[in-house]
């Protein structure tokens, strides 16, 4: 058995379109290999990318920053480890009520569960933030030069 975890973004996605749809069909074929979608996206983002009937179905989904870990095919949640993130898990309120009044933090108006993602203007806050979010189960994450994400520390 083989194992295939990739990113959707610029991965999985990626690419010309006819090598995209030769890489789909083998991995349809192929009960050989599990795959696996690992991606900052949310669960909801991920349902509807399935939609598409071209995309072949994950074995698992690892969603949210790997704050949520689905079944591909019945995209219910992999318990325990769902119940293990989602018990230290605050919630998004308790994060922005502790990160309000900081200057250029601005929360990405995007589905997600487990996790808080904003928009940081200025790189020198991130102690600040992270003072502020001390004795809260969150990792504070970096993305792309210009994303922090709050979620559950793996």
């Amino acid at each position: 058995m083989m194992l295939l975890a990739t990113d959707l973004d610029g991965t999985f996605l990626a690419g010309a379109g006819e090598q995209r749809q030769r890489l789909y069909a083998m991995l349809r074929k192929r009960a050989d290999i599990q795959l696996v979608f690992v991606t900052g996206r949310s669960l909801a983002s991920v349902k509807a990318l399935l939609q598409d009937l071209a995309i072949p179905t994950p074995s698992y989904v690892i969603c949210d920053v790997g704050a949520t870990i689905v079944n591909g095919w019945s995209l219910q949640p992999v318990l325990p480890l769902q119940a293990l993130i989602s018990a230290v898990w605050p919630g998004a309120d308790v994060v922005r009520n502790q990160l309000r009044g900081v200057p250029g933090l601005v929360y990405q108006d995007v589905p997600q569960e487990r996790r808080c993602s904003f928009f940081l203007k200025d790189e020198n806050l991130v102690p600040v933030i992270e003072e502020q979010l001390a004795g809260l189960s969150c990792d504070v994450l970096y993305s792309a030069g210009k994303y922090r994400m709050y979620c559950p520390p793996a």
